[in-house]
């Protein structure tokens, strides 16, 4: 890594093919009946741009091209490092259940923002090996720029990725922490951090850097922490836009394009995709960035269930209203996702559609933990993919539907969004069930809340009929009822 004459034409034309392909995962992914085919320009990209990085820049790399004695320990350590992480990621893959998705995808997010933190800091020790210094050991002026911004964006993403993994894992609370004077603490951070980064370019002094690297460790804590779990899919997206930016500028550190090119396209795509998000929850984009939006409407807001009489159902009732409806819409969340109960819920419609019954699913931008989170469950249990309809092409369905199923979707559901002022979710977009002739709620138990920490008013409306069970074992019932 440490020249920092032009690489030679191949390493070029190989990392802009790697560039392309993914481009083409990108555009592959945005669709279901063509992801597979993403997944695998991805998968040769980045492995095109790996190995044309080991070859040319790294030492074995460069023995082999000389055609001189390789040191095959450096060889060795090499290998066991590539076969070490394919080896963890691949037990992950294998074993995490796709509830956890969420935290996996932010547990990830953090290795590439600590990564950025690690390159960054070795750049900063030892800026010869890099490329990126004179004779006199003095870093550049731009890579003390690209340097700063990239450590700076690297450990946000992971002290960030971290909260938002203990929030979806559970073990912190989903609830904001609301801290006094939070924004003038956040803007002062944000403005000390900036500052420094200015002053490291005039200064390549070692507190300056590690100043920056600390406070912007602490920034991310303080962003993550006052959000509250019903913004947890943006937090997810916003966090994986930061990673993205953090490789760019370790990209331009390294003087490796593929790294600039790959960086680029996940932050831009993160941020894109966060911004659709945002308007999908009627939320700032500006506040995303900031921290701890919906934090004070939480804090205000209502909270536990309501003590109201409301109408109980049978798996009997359920299936016998549904086999004489014409239209029936089902709406999954993540208490489908907890039950893994996809696969039943397949073959619940494909029995409706033998009855002559209009089966068709309707997906929130932000049910479940992440965007696409139901998406990939359906897909997973083969529903055909014209079935399946986002909120705004369905929404004006539910006022000509028989049945609305909602199977544990709790605050993309909830009328409150539309009325209750108080409510941390008012104003978000909601799918609008209560429209529905007659609504069959799937739900564990009355006694718990949604992820936002508020109850659903749809539970006690006239039209709903509340299913207390397990998702799949209710779904299965029903099964056998239509049978």
């Amino acid at each position: 890594m440490g020249e920092s004459a032009a690489p030679p034409a191949w390493v070029l034309l190989a990392y802009l093919v790697s560039g392309m392909c993914f481009i083409l995962a990108l555009r592959g992914l945005s669709s279901p009946t063509s992801s597979q085919r993403g997944n695998r320009f991805g998968m040769f990209g980045m492995a095109l741009a790996v190995g044309t990085t080991l070859v040319h820049y790294h030492p074995v790399g460069s023995q082999m091209l000389a055609g001189v004695a390789i040191d095959y320990t450096l060889f060795a350590e090499i290998l066991a490092a590539i076969a070490l992480g394919a080896t963890m990621g691949l037990v992950t893959a294998r074993k995490i259940a796709m509830t956890a998705m969420p935290q996996l995808v932010a547990a990830f997010h953090s290795l590439v923002g600590m990564a950025a933190v690690l390159v960054g800091a070795a750049a900063f020790l030892n800026p010869e090996a890099f490329g990126i210094s004179d004779p006199g050991g003095l870093i550049h002026l731009s890579s003390r720029v690209e340097m700063g911004l990239g450590v700076a964006i690297g450990a946000i993403t992971f002290s960030g990725s971290v909260i938002a993994f203990l929030k979806l894992n559970g073990n912190m609370s989903g609830k904001p922490i609301i801290l006094p004077l939070r924004h003038v603490i956040n803007l002062g951070t944000l403005a000390a951090i900036l500052g420094l980064i200015a002053w490291f370019t005039q200064d390549q002094s070692p507190w300056i850097f590690w100043t920056v690297a600390g406070l912007s460790f602490a920034i991310g804590f303080l962003l993550i922490i006052p959000i509250g779990g019903a913004d947890m899919p943006v937090v997810v997206s916003m966090l994986n836009s930061y990673s993205g930016w953090a490789a760019a500028a370790m990209g331009f550190t390294l003087h490796n394009s593929a790294m600039i090119i790959t960086g680029a396209l996940v932050g831009s795509s993160g941020a894109i995709l966060s911004y659709i998000m945002c308007r999908a929850m009627n939320r700032s984009f500006i506040s995303v960035i900031a921290g701890g939006f919906g934090g004070d409407a939480v804090a205000a807001g209502g909270g536990g269930a309501i003590d109201r009489p409301w109408k109980r159902g049978s798996a009997e009732d359920a299936a016998f209203l549904m086999s004489q409806a014409e239209e029936v819409i089902i709406v999954p969340g993540y208490g489908m996702a907890v039950a893994q109960a996809q696969h039943a819920l397949r073959e619940m419609a494909e029995l409706l559609k033998k009855e002559g019954v209009t089966v068709k699913y309707a997906i929130h931008p932000v049910a479940g933990r992440m965007p696409g989170h139901m998406n990939v469950l359906l897909a997973e249990a083969n529903v055909p993919y014209d079935e399946v309809f986002e909120l705004e092409d369905i929404n004006a369905e539910f006022s000509r539907a028989d049945v609305a199923f909602v199977i544990g979707a709790n605050d993309v559901t909830n009328p409150a969004a539309k009325t209750d002022k108080t409510s941390p979710i008012y104003g978000m977009p909601v799918l609008d069930v209560e429209k529905a002739k007659t609504v069959l709620f799937v739900k564990r138990s009355m006694g718990g809340v949604g992820y936002a920490g508020v109850d659903n008013e749809l539970f006690y409306r006239d039209n709903t009929m509340m299913l207390l069970a397990d998702a799949k074992k209710m779904v299965e019932e029903i099964v056998k009822s239509l049978g």
